[in-house]
């Protein structure tokens, strides 16, 4: 492996364990996107030579918006670990740099995801269905990167909390979702906004997989992606999202 691309992966991964911001690679380094998620794979190695589990994936770029602003035609993927759960003691603001929440639906795979999926067959591959939070925080100094920058930083990926599971077959489309803060509705949304519906995410990731040679183990976590914008966290939030009839999520900053 090229070694630059290991010292900017040590680079990203002492950033998010510091929570200290650095500067774009890209604006010094260019990377391709192979490279990208090659830095992506050596920074998560770190973490699971420190004793971290793999738990999941993070789908990124799942509205339509979102892909034309950056200009792109596909998905992004990024990595979950168990020290990404957040926990009942809620979210520790000190270890972040500038975090953001946003609501998202998850998946619990039975099978694993190595070959193209379809819309006709993709329950087959899932055994649940819940209601979900991600925590977003780039590694970047004001929250500014390019789409490779991203990629190797995990897709900013920082945290996740999943609420109570529901079988495979549990509508996830057409589910109104909101983003409660402090009392206050911030965001609301609906799950169609996820690609028109939430298990396209999964037939996405098919190809993602396929096209990176990677796959996807029987067990994992996957989240599909946001159905709002993120928002700001600050000390003392109380966080709240409700997703109709697979419940709600909440958790706290400290």
């Amino acid at each position: 492996m090229n070694k630059s691309l290991a010292n900017i992966a040590e680079l990203l991964d002492n950033a998010a364990a510091q929570a200290t911001a650095i500067d774009q690679i890209s604006k010094t380094t260019p990377i391709s996107l192979q490279e990208s998620y090659d830095i992506q794979a050596l920074s998560i190695d770190r973490r699971l030579a420190r004793g971290e589990q793999m738990t999941g994936y993070k789908m990124g770029f799942t509205s339509k918006a979102k892909m034309e602003q950056m200009g792109v035609h596909d998905v992004i993927w990024g990595r979950l670990t168990d020290q990404m759960a957040i926990g009942s003691d809620g979210i520790t603001l000190s270890n972040g740099i500038h975090p953001r929440i946003e609501p998202e639906i998850a998946f619990r795979l039975k099978k694993k995801i190595d070959s193209l999926i379809s819309e006709d067959n993709v329950l087959e591959y899932i055994d649940g269905i819940a209601a979900a939070i991600e925590m977003i925080d780039s590694r970047y100094k004001n929250f500014k990167f390019s789409l490779e920058d991203v990629i190797a930083d995990n897709c900013s990926s920082s945290g996740y909390l999943i609420g109570p599971w529901h079988s495979a077959e549990t509508q996830c489309n057409h589910i109104p979702i909101a983003l409660i803060i402090n009392g206050q509705t911030v965001q609301s949304g609906n799950s169609d906004a996820i690609l028109g519906n939430p298990l396209v995410s999964l037939v996405e990731a098919s190809k993602m997989m396929v096209k990176y040679q990677h796959s996807i183990p029987a067990g994992s976590i996957v989240l599909a992606g946001a159905a709002t914008s993120a928002v700001f966290l600050k000390a003392g939030d109380k966080i709240q999202a409700t997703f109709g009839h697979l419940g709600t999520v909440s958790t706290h900053v400290k």
